[in-house]
């Protein structure tokens, strides 16, 4: 008789830990730009700017040498403001339609963050990486790692984000082929990197993924190709899901998953 397959219980050992939410040890010395970086005030390339326009100081000191390397206890200010270190912190939304990809909104409508039920000091400083717009649904990276963020972003990576459409009408194999060969739009020609049908028998769910985020690309691509899409739900984004989080919820990212992050954009 064939044994039952017991399903393994969750343990303290296989349960994803929370990536920790430090920029350094006290005593740990870190190049400057970086630090810069890691704490919310720009990239890394744009630190260097302000480093070699003398426009930050050290300890009360002007620093122009790029490479300078800090610790958390030396004071640190650009322009005279003095830079206060962040606790990095690292989540995953599945951002539910009918929500602005924004920290804040002139008009009122809901942002991202008003899902999240964080203390404010906590969500102080988190911005969306990239944007969704108001109606694709799926994965959003949330963070406060501008170092990280920027090279996301950066075309030059080529983050992988994969989204599910669903079109008005059904697409043919020549559309496929034409989503991978390249469409023209009005900011340029796009193309896929990937494109299939997950079911062959159900014609309008297409698979896509695309390298690139101009603004409601997907939409655009298939729009071109004279049909209109339905619904976009964003599935992966630089290998990141949101498999087990409810829609408008979020959770935070495990160690390995930051680290795996960081190893896509070489940090």
């Amino acid at each position: 008789m064939a044994r039952k397959h017991r399903t393994k219980r969750p343990t303290d050992r296989n349960v994803p830990k929370p990536a920790a939410r430090t920029i350094a040890s006290d005593k740990e010395e870190v190049r400057l730009n970086r630090f810069m970086a890691r704490s919310g005030v720009c990239s890394r390339r744009e630190a260097d700017k302000l480093i070699a326009r003398g426009e930050v100081a050290v300890n009360g000191k002007k620093v122009t040498e790029l490479g300078s390397k800090v610790t958390p206890k030396d004071t640190i200010e650009v322009h005279g403001r003095k830079i206060v270190p962040l606790h990095l912190a690292w989540y995953i939304l599945n951002k539910p339609s009918n929500v602005i990809t924004t920290t804040k909104d002139e008009r009122g409508r809901k942002c991202v963050m008003d899902l999240f039920d964080l203390p404010e000091k906590e969500k102080d400083g988190l911005f969306p990486v990239g944007r969704l717009d108001r109606d694709t649904t799926g994965v959003l990276l949330v963070t406060n790692d501008g170092d990280l963020a920027h090279r996301l972003m950066h075309p030059s990576y080529e983050i992988d984000k994969m989204y599910l459409v669903r079109t008005d009408t059904d697409l043919k194999d020549e559309d496929l082929a034409a989503l991978l060969g390249g469409v023209t739009l009005d900011d340029g020609p796009a193309a896929a990197g990937r494109a299939a049908f997950p079911d062959p028998s159900v014609r309008n769910v297409v698979g896509i993924s695309i390298h690139e985020g101009r603004n409601r690309q997907v939409r655009r691509m298939f729009e071109a190709l004279g049909h209109d899409v339905v619904s976009l739900e964003r599935i992966k984004y630089a290998g990141l899901t949101a498999k087990g989080i409810r829609r408008g919820k979020w959770r935070r990212l495990s160690r390995d998953e930051v680290s795996a992050l960081y190893r896509k954009v070489k940090l």
